[in-house]
This record gives C-alpha cells, sequence and structure tokens, in this order.
C-alpha cells in the first residue's frame, strides 16, 4: 500500500497551569492527547468535535505553529520522509511552503492596510521566489482560479465580502504549491449560500490540483460533503475515525450519534428529534477518570467509569474508543431522519 502522505503518531500537547509569584506549575490543561491519524495524498480528512476539543491545536501542531508535547508527524515529500518535529531554523522555513493555512476569519487573517495584490504575494516574496514580473503574472492566476477579478487586486480587504476575503485566503495558501493544506474552520464564519461556493471551491482546486486537506469543522454536514474519512475529537482525543458515509449511517460512538443528532432538519414542520446531551464538555485541565464522556453517556458502565479506551479496529479501518463499541447499537443519520 501506498504511504500516507502526514501520519501523525501519539501527538500530544499540554498547557501549563501556572500559579504564585514563581509562576510555579500547578496543573496542565491537555489540549491533546495521544492523537494518532494519518492522511493519503489527495485526500481529505475532515477533524470534527465541539469548540474546545483540540482541533485547531492538532493543525497547528502539524504546521508547527506550536511545539508538541510529545508524539511523532511524518511527511513524506518525494520518496523520502521528513520528521516535522525535528526541523529548526532554515529548514523549518524552507519546509513551511509545502504545508499551508486557511483561517477561519478571513477578515482578521488580512492585514487591513495590504492590497489583495500584496496579500497573496506575501508567500512568494518571504520565500524569494520569482522576480517583480513572474510574482504578478502568479498572482493574476491565483486571482482568476479562486474566482476573483484581476481588476480587484488593488482594494484592500475592508472593500471586499466575507466570501471573497475567504477567496484571497485561499489564493494566498495556494501561492507557494503546497502538498498539505490545513483548512481551520473555512467556512464557518460566512453565510450559508457562501459556506457552499467555498467548499465547492475547495473541492474543484483538490481535484486540478491533487491537494490533500485536514479540514477542522465543527459543522457535520459541511464535513460530509467535503471530506473523504472523518474523525470526531473529545477532550482532545479521537473518538472515532472512519470513512464518511460508513460514519454517518454507522455510528459506533455514543458522542458521534450525539453530534448527528444535533443536525437541524431542513423541513420546520418535522420535529427534530434531538436528545440533547446531559452536563457539561469535561474540563481539559481535570478530566474525569476513566472515558471522559462516560458522565454525559447514557450508555455509561461501571468500566466506562475506570478504563480509559483505546482506539480499536473495528474493521474496514473503522476506529472508535469505546468499552461498548460492540455491544450499542447507534441509528446514525438514517435512524434519526425517520423519527
Amino acid at each position: 500500500m501506498t504511504k500516507p502522505l502526514l501520519e501523525v503518531q501519539g501527538l500530544t500537547k499540554y498547557f501549563p497551569i501556572t500559579a504564585g509569584l514563581l509562576r510555579r506549575t500547578v496543573g496542565q490543561i491537555k489540549a491533546v492527547d495521544n492523537v494518532n491519524f494519518a492522511i493519503a495524498k489527495g485526500e481529505t480528512l475532515g477533524l470534527v468535535g465541539e469548540s474546545g476539543c483540540g482541533k485547531t491545536t492538532t493543525g497547528r501542531l502539524i504546521l508547527r505553529l506550536l511545539e508538541r508535547t510529545a508524539g511523532d508527524m511524518r511527511f513524506r515529500l518525494d520518496g523520502r520522509e521528513v520528521d516535522l518535529a525535528s526541523l529548526q531554523g532554515e529548514r523549518l522555513r524552507g519546509f513551511r511552503k509545502h504545508m499551508q493555512l486557511i483561517f477561519q476569519d478571513p477578515f482578521s487573517s488580512l492585514n487591513p492596510r495590504m492590497t489583495a495584490m500584496d496579500i497573496i504575494a506575501e508567500p512568494l516574496r518571504a520565500h524569494r521566489i520569482g522576480g517583480r514580473s513572474e510574482i504578478l503574472d502568479r498572482v493574476k492566476w491565483l486571482t482568476g482560479a479562486v474566482g476573483l477579478k484581476v481588476e480587484f487586486l488593488r482594494r484592500y480587504p475592508h472593500a471586499f465580502s466575507g466570501g471573497q476575503r475567504q477567496r484571497i485566503g485561499i489564493a494566498r495558501a495556494l501561492a507557494l504549491n503546497p502538498e498539505l493544506i490545513v483548512c481551520d474552520e473555512p467556512v464557518s464564519a460566512l453565510d450559508v449560500s457562501v459556506q457552499a461556493q467555498i467548499v465547492n471551491l475547495l473541492k474543484e482546486l483538490q481535484e486540478e490540483f491533487g491537494l490533500t486537506y485536514l479540514f477542522i469543522a465543527h459543522d457535520l454536514s459541511v464535513v460530509e460533503n467535503i471530506s473523504a474519512r472523518v474523525a470526531v475529537m473529545y477532550t482532545g482525543r479521537i473518538v472515532e475515525l472512519a470513512e464518511t458515509n460508513e460514519l454517518f449511517h454507522h455510528p459506533r460512538h455514543p458522542y458521534t450519534d450525539a453530534l448527528m443528532r444535533a443536525l437541524p432538519k431542513p423541513d420546520p414542520h418535522v420535529a427534530s428529534g434531538r436528545e440533547l446531551l446531559a452536563g457539561e464538555v469535561a474540563d481539559p485541565s481535570n478530566l474525569p477518570p476513566g472515558c471522559a464522556f462516560h458522565p454525559r453517556c447514557k450508555y455509561a458502565t461501571d468500566e466506562c467509569k475506570e478504563r480509559v479506551p483505546d482506539l480499536q479496529d473495528l474493521g474496514n479501518g473503522h476506529l472508535c474508543a469505546c468499552c461498548r463499541a460492540d455491544e450499542i447499537e447507534l441509528p446514525g443519520v438514517a435512524g434519526i431522519a425517520d423519527k
């Protein structure tokens, strides 16, 4: 089998909690805790979960915008394997062109004092790629590729709509021909109609340039539309990972099932059938013993309160971290729609 473009093993990030005049460490926030996954070249892996579950932190660790506490990150490029965690200095700076980021907020991620031309050209100038005329030609081509008019290049970010700003952000991410793009909730700040346009644009660009996406989101309907596989996170850990169709129709973890039930129905005359989760999201600085989800899970047993479940393969690449994954039956989106 072809080895994946990116392979993450045991990725962990703890943020220290300090107190007192000497700022001594009195605790830790387990933002990302022993995360494992791989992404094949040309694939989109969706990463979903509630706010604060560690999705964005995971993406930033991969991009080396944050330093990991533990774990390995392997990137395969041109037949060679690169240890992302070991890159430092100029080697790290040079490798950044292979991994880019699309930010969540298309307004705050753009410099208000720079024109669209300068924003898109900035990565090329930072990496000293091409002369002035070559950069101009590249920017014009990128502008057309993301669906913007060339005459817009002299405008500043405030003169664009939210969707147009995100297209500028996408063009900037594409400027260096990256292999991997981390999409950090790229449509959550946009209107629903514009969300569909941006998702379709990302899919078209992926097909045209063979891009690989780590697509971070909390909206399952968006993730279902763009992802080949989906990983579900809860309090810093992946609790389920499977192909998109398999996950949506045959979820095996109660938390995944709860996320499915939270999906809105387009018909206002049909009852939603929602079953709200009891309790609050576990505190990552003071996780409960055993499975972190057990205080909110109606299927929890004494074993769930004592043992932290590992991801186990249930067959066909469907991974789940639940003590009762082989016992309980969950309806998925089809069963919920029937209610």
